[in-house]
């Protein structure tokens, strides 16, 4: 065995004492026994204890109030309770006060061994999950960087809302890092340990929308061959973040607004609901509230997920967090790239500081990715980075927010080689407005 589990045996009767503690010694473990109560908290109180197993009927002081000076001491003790034929009720008893199972006399071999192996499969999973959710933490506090005032706030409320279940909207610009936050909110609920189901609203379609949302029995339509389960009962016992919220159809809405009050859904074709237990994390980089205002987004489904709301600050509000976010992308992409990591000289910080920004954390980090690449020697300069020419820098003089729209898009199609799909999903829009806002700007490919 990997690790030495140490059980003690307390038990007033020497034949039951010895019994136990060979047929354990047999199997591996490290063993010692206690004629008392008093002396097995004794015991506890010299050293730490995995298991014991604990006779209900003692004289001096009983087994009940043995378990508990023993778990005053040692709270992550398991108990077995030990009993004869005539005490079984007080033993059940006992499991209620914080025994984890109990054993009645005369105790067969084979019984012991089955309890210890459930008491340890049972501390394997709890430390697994510590673990999981020590991991998670990590890994989220590591991917939101920033130190900024815009910042904190963002930290403060992913700890005060994560414990609950209240549906949460998430709102700012592209880039911002919207579905990071959504993450660690689930990272550090009580959800942690079943799925974050993400669904992009505005990369489908309104019909292939309803259909990957509450799914479909088969022969729903056509080409629908196989039942299907949706993201709501995929998400079943988790939290179901719906990114892009604001791009959905007036029809969609209103399922969608039915599943958040009723908490069932019915798929495509079918006749009964199902009920769902899911937490809701919506995002959205449009004004809702102009939105409603418009009739383009109803009242009530806002109501419904702007519980409880945070806002995400553009970089551009938070720059002091520049040099942080640069830093982090550039120990990442050595490691990823097997790259040796790279310095920024003062002028190439100086035009990251002075940068507008319209595309935000994501525009920053592709900037990293790209001077790491293209980048010749120990430090990132200004020639590797994609402002550095006279005619960017002059771009970088205050513009319109038009201006600042066209430029990223632009920018973003060429990065995707004017892939419509890709380039909508990275600028967090559906491809339809996507098409008007190229249609709106001039945008097209010159080949």
């Amino acid at each position: 065995m990997a690790k030495k589990i140490r059980i003690l045996v307390v038990d007033d009767e020497p034949a039951v004492r010895e019994a136990m503690t060979d047929w354990l010694r047999e199997d591996g473990y490290e063993v010692a026994a206690a004629a008392s109560g008093f002396e097995a908290v004794e015991k506890v109180e010299e050293q730490d204890w995995n298991i014991m197993l604990l006779d209900l009927k003692m004289p001096g002081m009983d087994g009940i109030e043995t378990m508990k000076q023993v778990k005053e001491r040692s709270p992550e003790i398991e108990i077995i309770m030990v009993t004869a034929f005539a005490t079984v009720d007080t033993a059940v008893e006992a499991m209620r006060q914080g025994a984890f199972d109990y054993l009645v006399k005369p105790v067969e071999p084979e019984e012991l061994d089955l309890q210890i192996k459930k008491i340890l499969s049972h501390q394997n999973l709890v430390l697994e999950n510590l673990l999981l959710k020590q991991k998670l933490e990590e890994e989220f506090e590591d991917e939101i960087v920033g130190k900024s005032e815009a910042m904190q706030h963002v930290y403060e409320f992913i700890t005060q809302v994560a414990a609950t279940d209240s549906t949460v909207l998430i709102t700012g610009e592209s880039g911002t890092g919207k579905e990071l936050v959504a993450r660690a909110i689930h990272a550090n609920s009580p959800r942690a340990y079943m799925p974050l189901i993400t669904v992009s609203c505005g990369a489908l379609p309104d019909t292939l929308l309803e259909s990957e949302l509450f799914g479909f029995e088969k022969g729903a339509f056509t080409g629908a061959d196989y039942m299907k389960k949706g993201r709501f009962e995929l998400a079943d016992g988790g939290t179901l973040f719906l990114d892009e919220i604001g791009e959905i159809s007036p029809k969609t809405q209103v399922d969608l607004l039915r599943a958040l009050q009723n908490k069932e859904i019915a798929r495509l074709g079918a006749k009964e609901t199902i009920k769902v237990d899911v937490r809701i994390i919506a995002a959205t980089n449009r004004d809702l509230k102009k939105a409603i205002a418009e009739g383009k987004f109803r009242q009530d489904l806002y109501y419904r997920l702007n519980v409880l709301h945070v806002d995400i600050p553009p970089l551009r509000e938070r720059r002091e967090d520049i040099p942080l976010l640069a830093e982090h992308f550039i120990r990442h992409l050595s490691t990823e790239m097997n790259m040796q990591r790279k310095r920024i000289s003062n002028s190439a910080h100086k035009q990251l500081m002075e940068y507008n920004w319209p595309g935000n954390v994501r525009e920053l980090a592709n900037v990293i990715e790209r001077a790491m690449v293209i980048g010749k020697g120990p430090e990132i300069r200004p020639q590797d980075l994609p402002f550095s020419t006279p005619e960017a820098r002059a771009e970088q003089t205050p513009r319109s927010l038009k201006d600042l729209e066209r430029a990223h898009i632009q920018k973003t199609l060429e990065e995707n080689d004017y892939n419509i799909s890709r380039t909508a999903r990275d600028l967090e829009i559906d491809r339809q407005t996507l098409y008007n806002k190229m249609e709106k700007y001039g945008l097209k490919r010159n080949d």
